[in-house]
């Protein structure tokens, strides 16, 4: 098991979490305390919230291919555990 981050970033955004994974930021765990949605955790880095705020102005650019891979294994983990 990994260990706990002392710092956390979090989203709800599918979108922004597939992104930042492309770009090799750690999701450390989803958390379905919301039964409605799912609340994406990633260990905190330095520049985490400059990339998520480039994806949602549509200024950050990445592989599409990576990114499709990185949705769907996003979505198959959402739909998995």
């Amino acid at each position: 098991m990994k260990t706990k981050p002392k710092k956390v970033w979090t989203t709800y955004d599918l979108g922004v979490g597939a992104a930042l994974l492309c770009l090799g930021y750690d999701l450390y765990s989803l958390d379905r305390t919301n039964q409605r949605k799912v609340l994406f955790v990633f260990r905190h880095a330095t520049d985490i919230d400059d990339k998520a705020n480039a994806y949602i102005a549509d200024r950050l650019e990445l592989n599409a291919r990576a990114f499709f891979d990185q949705l769907k294994a996003l979505k198959n983990r959402l739909y998995g555990e």
